[in-house]
């Protein structure tokens, strides 16, 4: 199955459009918005940038159904694209209970990448996967590749919550959040990416963040960890263990 870049953008443009009108339709809209800045831009494993970026988000959602846009923002000339968006990404997705499963729930979604300001094919991806809601709330989430790459993705995840650790002073205590997340690609994923063969186990993410809300926006610094799990990817000469720090506001309304 390949859409092809134009077919792929139409899909989700009339799909977004579609998710949007119906919110405004009903009333029942809700927004989200995101500012993000980190030392790299990492992505499964990937330094994709090699300093500062910025990467906002804007997501609209009606009952399950979320459509949000993404983008990534060089901050640096280490790319030569000082200033520039070289990703935007547009994902639609809808998230639902699984029936007579207490705390178990589903995603499914698409997702179009587009690479604007680089010499890149924008490709697009479809993913489904479960979540519990329960001590550690574990994940797994399949992403398939049905245009440019034609290979697959699967990441487990894992995270625990803690709301207050600390106060920073009268009512504005600062929670901690653990994520960890493991990759494993496909034979077809790795030689697109990365140039070896087989289905490999890939990265290994960790991360720290300690949200702080003022006003009703969250604000949160992290620490963040990645390593790559194949010695045939590390053979390549990609980096294979990366440490960076960054922050992120975030609001829904």
């Amino acid at each position: 199955m390949r859409l092809g870049r134009l077919g792929s953008l139409g899909l989700v443009l009339m799909m977004l459009a579609f998710t949007v009108g119906a919110a405004m339709a009903e009333d029942k809209v809700e927004f989200g918005f995101s500012a993000d800045y980190f030392g790299k831009y990492i992505w499964r494993g990937q330094n994709l940038t090699d300093g500062s970026v910025f990467q906002p988000g804007f997501s609209v959602g009606y009952k399950g159904f979320t459509a949000s846009i993404w983008g990534n923002l060089e901050m640096t000339s280490v790319n030569d694209n000082s200033g520039e968006f070289t990703e935007l990404d547009y994902t639609l997705d809808y998230t639902g209970a699984v029936p007579g499963i207490e705390g178990l729930s589903y995603s499914v979604g698409m997702i179009y990448y587009d690479f604007p300001n680089t010499a890149f094919e924008a490709t697009t991806e479809i993913y489904w996967g479960f979540s519990l809601d329960a001590p550690f709330n574990p994940s797994i989430t399949v992403y398939h590749d049905v245009d440019e790459v034609d290979g697959t993705y699967v990441s487990l995840g894992f995270g625990h919550s803690i709301e207050k650790i600390f106060e920073l002073g009268p009512d504005l205590p600062v929670g901690m959040e653990l994520g960890a997340s493991l990759g494993w690609g496909s034979s077809a994923y790795n030689k697109a990416y990365w140039g070896v063969s087989g289905g490999k186990m890939q990265d290994l993410a960790l991360s720290v963040s300690f949200p702080i809300d003022i006003g009703g926006w969250s604000l949160s610094p992290s620490l963040n960890y990645v390593t790559l799990l194949s010695d045939s990817i590390r053979d390549t000469g990609a980096d294979s263990d990366m440490f960076f720090a960054g922050v992120s506001l975030s609001k829904s309304f």
